[in-house]
C-alpha cells in the first residue's frame, strides 16, 4: 500500500476511536466507568474498541 492510502487508513481509524470516546464521555455511565473505557480506548486501540462495541456503555 501506498503511503497515501496507509495515511488515509490511519486518519479513519483515528476518526473512529475519538467518535468511541465521545460517545463514551456522553453516556449515561457512571464517571468511573467512562475513565476506564476512555483510557482502554486509548491505551489498548484495537482491542479497547471491539470490546467497546461488544461490552461498553449503551445510549
Amino acid at each position: 500500500m501506498g503511503i497515501e492510502v496507509t495515511g488515509l487508513l490511519g486518519f479513519i481509524w483515528l476518526l473512529i476511536i475519538i467518535w468511541a470516546i465521545v460517545k463514551t464521555a456522553t453516556s449515561a455511565a457512571g464517571p468511573v466507568a467512562k475513565l476506564l473505557w476512555i483510557l482502554i480506548l486509548l491505551f489498548l486501540p484495537l482491542f479497547g474498541l471491539i470490546a467497546w462495541l461488544l461490552l461498553g456503555p449503551k445510549g
